[in-house]
């Protein structure tokens, strides 16, 4: 039963990590999303700002780690978890190690940059933490936004 409510906290979770992508789609963003947890209350979100900030590393996680932080006061985030709708990269991948996050739940895989299964794994070295991180929750849903998203990119330049 506790695996089962889990996995129901775990969906519930992803869902709102969607709805934070879905905002990045609407300004012309990468449709990916993040929130933190901490004691079952989301006290961070964030999405893709890449291009309307004009900064590489504006990316969901980068986003919401730095909310997180914010709000506990603190750069170790020891009793959180991340929820992102796409596989990690190398930077946010750092990040997640360095602010200590215990536990990571992504949606769709990222064959061009994810460092978890996709391209390398930076989770399998062995740093002064180690992160519980899976992959492929609510994928089809995560994955397709990104698909969509790409098409009509492809679709405005034709």
């Amino acid at each position: 039963m506790a695996m089962k409510n889990q996995m129901d906290k775990d969906i519930k979770y992803m869902k709102e990590a969607i709805k934070e992508a879905k905002k990045a789609y609407l300004i012309g963003e990468i449709p990916v999303g993040a929130i933190i947890v901490y004691k079952d209350k989301i006290i961070a979100r964030g999405y893709n700002k890449r291009e309307t900030n004009n900064q590489a590393i504006d990316h969901a996680e980068i986003i919401a780690i730095k909310k997180a932080s914010k709000r506990l006061n603190s750069w170790r985030l020891d009793d959180c978890t991340l929820y992102i709708t796409l596989e990690p990269c190398v930077m946010c991948s750092g990040a997640i190690i360095q602010s200590r996050i215990p536990k990571v739940m992504y949606g769709a895989y990222d064959n061009r940059f994810g460092c978890h299964k996709s391209i390398t794994n930076l989770f399998d070295i062995k740093f002064n933490h180690n992160v519980l991180i899976n992959g492929g929750l609510l994928e089809e849903e995560c994955s397709s936004l990104i698909k969509s998203f790409f098409k009509e990119l492809r679709e405005k330049k034709n």
